[in-house]
């Protein structure tokens, strides 16, 4: 019997397996403790969307957020008057987020979806942003994330990011992209460099990189320096 070929799809969707069998992680119980000492759970928005903000880069518009967790930068987007879209796989995490936004009396379009697996219309947010999805996302999906950041967003739009550091205290494996698939593993999630996330995102202008700062438990921001911040400029039309 004559074998089939492999379409790009296909092999996207065998090495997502390839991984899965030896990665499995499940959200839903890792949002279920809402008590855990975990230091995002903290309902603050990032310190340099605050600053992205008060220094003018970002202002009210469409905001896409992929990975929104218990929904702490939606629910910041909302009380900037923005109109979000926050998406998530998890249930738990999401009905968190919900009832956090309920609480605020905001209105956030909250998603339970792989974000590779939205619908969404092409060039509709000016904004898209992505604290803690990016690293967790394997090398090979890397191009159907570029795919989704050119679909989304507007000619002049903006992508910030936050992400592992590699070896960063929260996480930050320092393996090569090979060595995910020897493995079949992410070690937890991906470390970072300023020079590797500017490899990835070639095609978008660079308006600032840098570690995210360190913020009091008791400050209004969650602020991290074991994390990388980026916000980058959509410059095709």
């Amino acid at each position: 019997m004559k074998e089939s070929i492999l379409s790009y799809d296909d092999v996207l969707n065998m090495l997502d397996t390839l991984l899965k069998e030896q990665s499995r992680f499940n959200w839903d119980n890792f949002y279920s403790d809402r008590e855990k000492e975990v230091p995002f759970f903290v309902n603050l928005p990032d310190e340099n969307l605050v600053q992205y903000f008060n220094r003018g880069y970002l202002k009210s518009g469409k905001v896409l957020e992929l990975g929104c967790g218990p929904g702490r930068n939606a629910i910041y987007f909302a009380e900037q008057g923005c109109k979000v879209d926050a998406v998530d796989l998890s249930r738990e995490a999401l009905d968190w987020a919900k009832q956090r936004a309920e609480e605020k009396n905001l209105s956030v379009n909250f998603i339970n979806q792989n974000i590779f697996e939205l619908d969404i219309e092409e060039g509709v947010y000016d904004i898209v942003y992505d604290s803690g999805c990016f690293h967790h996302i394997a090398p090979h999906r890397r191009m159907s994330y570029l795919k989704l950041l050119n679909k989304a967003l507007k000619p002049n739009g903006l992508f910030a990011i936050t992400c592992f550091k590699v070896g960063g205290a929260l996480g930050g494996s320092d393996i090569s992209d090979w060595e995910v698939y020897r493995l079949r593993s992410l070690r937890g999630g991906l470390g970072y460099t300023d020079e590797k996330l500017r490899e990835i995102f070639n095609g978008f202008q660079v308006i600032e990189l840098r570690d995210m700062l360190e913020k009091e438990a008791s400050n209004s921001m969650f602020g991290v320096s074991a994390l990388l911040t980026a916000l980058f400029k959509k410059t095709n039309n």
